[in-house]
């Protein structure tokens, strides 16, 4: 009886436990980009923040998404993907409208130029947003013609995660290269840490698809190998950086 009534008692708790972790799951990856937006509308300056950062995400969560057609995975993590492409593009359209803002003078470039020199430098938001849908309705042509390879399909979303799992990279190469992490944020790597860390455990117990904890279990690597970076480059003299890193401008949870 005893035990029929713990058992009542932990049902619910269990469901609270997993409506947590899939609303973290779903909203814990945009988290770092309200700060940087707030930031970025309140001072109009948008240097700090690389719009490449809002491209690799958007590229990775449309793959991903077009890989839940294939493959079916947890719903929160179909969920994450689209409140992304979402913030990724109220990021892009913030710093369009800054920058064009700030630089009257610069001369305007658009999607339809076909420029490769200039691209993902556009003047107008509707230029991002026309690109986007272009990737999207090629890539999603693409899917739907192979949708039956299981080659292909486990391709696209090894490539939608693998993408997302790089973001950390860039950072961990120009600390490299300046042989210090003077204005990087070790707070902000350490956040990065457990929110990969929470991510790869969920998808593990939650058996999502293989890529997912492989490529869960690579950005965990370079989370540490950048913590590692920290100690190593704490006993050398901090040189000045000529590209100051923001915190949030490189990666995802």
């Amino acid at each position: 009886m005893e035990t029929e009534g713990l058992e009542w008692l932990l049902v619910p708790v269990r469901q609270l436990v997993a409506w947590s972790a899939a609303g973290a799951m779903v909203f814990g990856g945009v988290v770092p980009y309200i700060p940087q937006y707030r930031d970025i509308r309140r001072t109009q300056n948008a240097e700090g923040f690389s719009t490449y950062v809002c491209l690799v995400l958007l590229v990775a969560n449309i793959l991903r998404i077009l890989f839940w057609f294939g493959r079916r995975f947890e719903s929160p993590l179909l969920w994450q993907s689209i409140i992304m492409i979402i913030t990724m593009l109220l990021m892009l359209k913030l710093c369009t409208e800054v920058r064009v803002s700030n630089d009257l003078n610069i001369k305007r470039r658009s999607f339809a130029d076909f420029d490769l020199n200039y691209f993902w430098h556009w003047s107008k938001f509707t230029d991002y947003v026309q690109c986007v849908l272009t990737f999207t309705g090629v890539t999603g042509y693409i899917t739907y013609l192979w949708l039956d390879s299981s080659l292909f399909v486990e391709t696209l979303g090894f490539l939608a995660v693998f993408t997302e799992a790089m973001l950390g990279v860039p950072q961990l190469y120009r600390n490299y290269q300046n042989r210090s992490t003077e204005g990087m944020s070790v707070k902000m790597v350490l956040m990065w840490t457990s929110g990969d860390t929470f991510k790869t455990v969920y998808f593990i117990l939650n058996q999502a698809p293989l890529q997912f904890s492989i490529c869960g279990l690579l950005q965990v690597f370079v989370d540490i190998a950048i913590l590692l970076q920290v100690y190593l480059y704490s006993s050398y003299p901090q040189k000045p950086t000529s590209h100051t890193a923001h915190p949030a401008s490189t990666k995802a949870l």
